[in-house]
């Protein structure tokens, strides 16, 4: 297997019978810092694949021999398990569809801009990156939050009603998505995933319910959409605040009367899929400004699933990160093994802005800098000063110290929520209220005050 490089993005083989639009869309991803190999043809690609397989495949639909849809059948018979996106021309959109029901991550219709190609292999490459170990790393995990996490995916797989999944950038909503679809009664059927910032408002109503031959200009054949490829399974709205106001209400239609159309059909088809979304905002505060329609809050916020950031995952952070660390070393034919002590608590104490992936990213890059036999907290990749400087020092500090250190930053992490706050440290909100009066904030607190220092 080849080296990895320290900025490597992820690795791509690109698969299409054209040479001068292969390398175009080589010249692309190597530029935005993907490991990327190619060939000119399926046959070729799977015997690559036998060697090495890459986070993603990037495949025109349309070759000779084998095709695209060919080429995803014989992955799925050979359990690789990298992501595949398939290229298609307009007039075979509906192939690719077909493709997608098989088991493909995405496609892109031709042409298609250099920022879109960028986008999809990044989503696709987070997703592998992020499953390929122990069944995903962002739900190893015993702490309290992710017990609780696991115990409702559960409950919520076995019921058919539409879900909301909140949380930050990266700390892995797909991978619920893909835990409750996976433990429901729709298993055997596709998930579809909606990547919704990148739909075009002209052509997004057509890419969500398809549409029929000379609904509109450039229509020259029938459609399927989305939804209609989500049939008999579920599909996922990721990051549906992004859906712009006109489309808002289509999709409120088709989650109140349990039907869609496709543009220019005068029949609607009844859904049979389970509705899914995701998002990385508060909605009701995008209800609040106008940006998202209240009506379809409610129907999307039927039940909803909030996933904690890693910074409230305490000693969960420590076994991610030897998952990861187990990974990256096997792949880099280095043996660690464990992190030190001083590395450990690093990772326990920094803020994790960018979650899983930031995580992933820190580990792999310990990997490539370590030189002994366990992570030392030089390898660690933090260019800011070491998040335990000024930390409590137990040793000569008082009970009320301690507790006044321990409210204040736990209100840090959670962005001021006494409500969160009370929670992970098994206390009450009202206990809290009463802390922060006495300590002079009864206002509230949105960031941690010094912590005593030793004396």
């Amino acid at each position: 297997m080849s080296q990895r490089s320290e900025t490597s993005q992820g690795s791509v083989l690109v698969v299409d019978d054209h040479a001068p639009a292969r390398q175009s869309v080589v010249d692309v991803l190597a530029c935005a810092g993907y490991q990327v190999d190619q060939c000119a043809s399926a046959v070729e690609a799977l015997a690559k694949l036998a060697q090495h397989e890459p986070h993603v495949v990037v495949s025109d639909l349309q070759m000779p021999g084998m095709n695209g849809l060919e080429f995803i059948r014989e992955i799925n018979r050979r359990r690789h398990a990298c992501q595949v996106l398939m290229i298609t021309a307009h007039a075979s959109v509906d192939t690719a569809v077909e493709a997608m029901r098989l088991g493909a991550f995405d496609y892109l219709e031709k042409p298609f801009d250099v920022d879109r190609l960028e986008h999809a292999v990044e989503r696709a490459a987070s997703r592998r990156q992020i499953a390929e170990s122990d069944n995903t790393c962002a739900m190893i995990g015993a702490s309290p939050a992710m017990q609780r996490l696991k115990e409702q995916i559960k409950r919520v797989a076995r019921t058919d009603e539409t879900v909301l999944i909140c949380g930050e950038s990266g700390v892995g909503k797909e991978l619920i998505a893909q835990a409750i679809h996976t433990q429901s009664a729709r298993s055997a059927g596709p998930l579809i995933g909606v990547n919704c910032p990148v739909l075009s408002e002209q052509l997004a109503e057509s890419e969500l319910f398809g549409h029929n031959r000379g609904a509109f200009t450039g229509a020259d054949s029938d459609r399927q959409g989305r939804f209609e490829a989500a049939q008999g399974g579920t599909i996922l709205l990721d990051e549906v605040t992004e859906i712009n106001p006109n489309l808002q209400a289509k999709l409120l239609r088709v989650l109140q009367e349990r039907c869609f159309e496709r543009v220019g059909a005068s029949t609607p088809t009844p859904l049979d899929a389970r509705v899914l979304a995701a998002t990385n905002r508060q909605l009701d505060e995008e209800v609040r400004a106008g940006r998202f329609r209240e009506d379809l809050f409610y129907r999307l916020h039927v039940i909803p699933v909030e996933l904690p950031p890693l910074r409230q995952r305490g000693e969960d952070v420590v076994e991610i990160a030897r998952s990861f660390l187990r990974r990256f070393s096997q792949e880099d034919g280095k043996a660690f093994s464990d992190f030190s002590p001083d590395a450990a608590a690093i990772l326990m104490a920094h803020g994790w802005p960018g979650n899983v992936r930031e995580l992933e990213n820190a580990i792999e890059r310990a990997v490539v800098m370590c030189e002994g036999n366990a992570v030392r907290e030089q390898d660690l990749p933090f260019d800011a000063p070491s998040p335990l400087e000024g930390a409590l020092r137990i040793p000569g500090s008082t009970m009320g110290e301690i507790e006044k250190y321990a409210i204040l930053t736990t209100l840090e992490a959670v962005g001021g929520s006494t409500s969160k706050a009370a929670e992970i440290l098994d206390i009450s909100v009202r206990t809290i209220q009463y802390r922060l009066h006495e300590y002079g904030l009864a206002g509230g607190r949105k960031g941690a005050s010094s912590p005593p220092s030793s004396s």
